[in-house]
């Protein structure tokens, strides 16, 4: 029960003790002096009655003393009148019985009234003739003391509802800096720092407030502390300070994660970009300028390759700068390369650079398993075939399996995904994210979507994805995939949660936002609920969207995560605005976790720290070892997901 309830109900209650005690007081008071009333008025009703008939009764006339008598009977509120002789006998008698009318009868057996009784004398002279009886009717005490006690009990009642009224008013405005407190409280809950700039004039509240306001402010440098030492450790071991991109030890991570995939199919593409005449520069210009020139290449590799997703930009050493781009195709690196040299062209009439030969690209598409040292070896080859080929080129190698056929252009792609969707040839895997302590326990399981093609080989999303995005299919075929899972019940896949991972693309589309909001609504209790899953670098781009979109799912049961989280130098202060209920590490951490003091072991620590503060679960991706899952449940993870617990199963029909 609420403090205000809890006044609210105090105030009446002493109302209500007030009420009955004036209401007491005021019954006894005023049947005392009905009671008095009606002994008086008896007593003189018959002391003159007596006079009356003293001198009628010398000649005994009985008639007049009747007369009299029933003259007095009649206009007075009397039970009985007697008069009789000396010897007791009733000469003149009337009687009326009791009868009480607009009084309930609970109230007469309640308060019971003595009835007054009083007689007289009648002489003749200094003889007595005879006695007048008299005794009160309480019929008018009754109705008198009824009319009373009702009245008072209304103007109670009234002056309770205007206490109830003005009082409550005036409660709830003094109670109003409590509400806040507790508002700020739940805020505080959900890492929102609100301040009570208003403070209330009681005493005691305004300590309260204050001390509020104190503590608010103290928890908020306690989280802004942890986001810096995350960021730092992040930054130092994988950020380049001067570019803003990642480092040497940045780009290997991620590309040995994408390549340990088991995956049907693999590929993407790696770019080496070399600036000439760096050290050259330095000398004559000195090394801001140098800095400048770095910079400015960086913001244009960031340009080149701002439409693709899961970029991964890094600055190796000097004026090397490399690009990784998962799941993209050899065309891509023909396109990427050739806008980085022709970016690289317009530095030269910007006059930031010391001749016309800026730098060169060269660049390496996969689609079959290789190694990291190999691909750095064959883009190393292209840079090197494109210096000789001339100023500001590029050139681009291949690794390809012998088996594997010849790369497919972007209308075979479409048509490959249209026969797809149309044919709903969508094939649903499924793979375990348990508890890291227990893994029995399930978290939920993450689906896993793949295309088969005609020849029974299946296509998983990270080679079809990026194509159905630059083809404006995703939406389409994130709505396939959701409505294949909605299928099935939480019987069957025994489990609560199923996460599907949903592109930021197909939120941009209207309809497909309606369609998800009407489906989450409308969705049983059978059916499991779920955890829509975003890319952690096109969330930060799509923000807002996405902030919209997990308050309106979550009002239905269903959660928000994030995906490869890490793979992006986005600031951690982003969780605090998009509040996610989880988020996946990018297994290029969890690859790195082999030694017990590893940056990757900091950075994690760190990370579990600022997103428990923030009410936020985290999973690691990629978990493949016994070692590695012993270090994560000394860091505290919630959940891990990888080899070590299944590998991804095709869900039963």
């Amino acid at each position: 029960m609420t403090l205000y309830r809890q006044l609210v109900i105090f105030t009446l209650f002493l109302f209500f003790i007030l009420f009955s005690g004036t209401w007491l007081a005021k019954l006894q008071s005023t049947r005392s002096f009905l009671i008095d009333q009606l002994e008086s008025h008896a007593q003189d009703t018959a002391t003159s009655l007596g006079l009356s008939i003293s001198q009628y009764a010398i000649d005994e006339d009985v008639t007049v003393i009747e007369t009299m008598v029933n003259a007095v009977f009649d206009r007075g509120y009397y039970r009985i009148v007697r008069y009789s002789d000396v010897q007791g006998n009733v000469l003149v008698e009337r009687l009326l019985d009791v009868k009480i009318e607009n009084v309930p009868q609970w109230f007469i057996s309640l308060i019971p009234l003595k009835t007054p009784e009083a007689s007289a004398n009648v002489m003749i002279g200094w003889r007595q003739a005879g006695t007048v009886y008299v005794k009160s009717h309480p019929g008018y005490a009754y109705k008198t003391l009824w009319e009373n006690m009702v009245s008072m009990t209304l103007w109670f009642l009234g002056s309770g509802i205007v206490v109830l009224i003005i009082g409550g008013f005036i409660l709830r405005v003094l109670l109003k800096p409590l509400i806040l407190v507790a508002k700020q409280a739940d805020a505080l809950c959900k890492r929102r720092y609100e301040f009570q700039e208003q403070l209330p004039r009681t005493k005691e509240l305004r300590r309260v407030v204050e001390a509020m306001n104190r503590m608010t402010h103290k928890v908020k440098e306690m989280f802004e502390e942890q986001v810096i030492i995350a960021e730092g450790l992040k930054k130092q071991a994988y950020y380049d300070s001067l570019t803003g991109l990642g480092n040497r030890r940045f780009l290997e991570s991620q590309i040995n994660a994408r390549l340990d995939r088991d995956d049907s199919t693999i590929k993407g593409i790696v770019l080496l970009v070399q600036i000439l005449d760096l050290h050259e520069l330095n000398q004559q210009k000195g090394f801001q300028a140098g800095d400048e020139l770095l910079q400015k290449v960086a913001d244009q590799l960031r340009e080149a390759t701002r439409q693709y997703s899961n970029t991964v930009l890094s600055r190796l050493t000097g004026g090397d700068f490399s690009i990784f781009i998962p799941d993209a195709s050899s065309w891509d690196a023909e396109s990427i390369a050739g806008s980085i040299c022709q970016k690289l062209s317009q530095l030269a009439v910007e006059q930031l650079t010391l001749t016309n030969n800026v730098g060169h690209v060269g660049a390496v598409s996969y689609e079959s398993k290789t190694t990291l040292r190999r691909l750095l070896s064959e883009a190393d080859l292209a840079l090197r075939s494109a210096q000789q080929i001339g100023p500001n080129r590029w050139q681009i190698n291949s690794v390809t399996a012998e088996t594997e056929k010849m790369p497919m252009g972007q209308q075979q792609w479409k048509e490959i995904l249209e026969k797809a969707m149309s044919a709903r040839q969508i094939v649903l895997l499924a793979q375990p994210v348990v508890n890291v302590f227990d893994r029995t326990k399930i978290f939920h399981l993450e689906i896993l979507s793949r295309i088969r093609r005609e020849d029974g080989s299946l296509v998983s999303a990270g080679v079809f994805m990026p194509f159905a995005e630059r083809l404006q299919l995703v939406s389409y075929l994130d709505r396939i995939v959701l409505e294949e899972v909605l299928k099935y019940h939480t019987s069957d896949i025994k489990a609560d949660h199923v996460a599907v991972n949903v592109s930021s693309a197909s939120l941009q589309n209207e309809s497909f936002r309606k369609w998800i909001y009407a489906s989450m609504r409308s969705l049983p209790d059978t059916k499991p609920r779920i955890n829509f899953e975003f890319p952690e670098f096109s969330a930060i781009q799509n923000l807002d969207l996405l902030k919209e979109f997990s308050e309106v799912v979550r009002q239905n049961g269903h959660l928000v995560g994030l995906d490869h989280y890490g793979q992006s130098f986005s600031h951690l202060g982003y969780l605090k605005a998009l509040q996610p209920d989880y988020v996946k590490i990018d297994k290029a951490y969890t690859g790195e976790l082999k030694e017990e003091e590893s940056d990757s072991r900091f950075f994690i620590g760190s990370l579990c720290s600022v997103a428990h503060s923030l009410d936020i679960s985290v999973i690691a991706e990629g978990v493949e070892t016994e070692h590695q899952w012993e270090i994560l449940k000394e860091l505290n993870l919630d959940a891990i997901q990888g080899f070590i617990v299944d590998k991804p199963k095709e869900l039963a029909v």
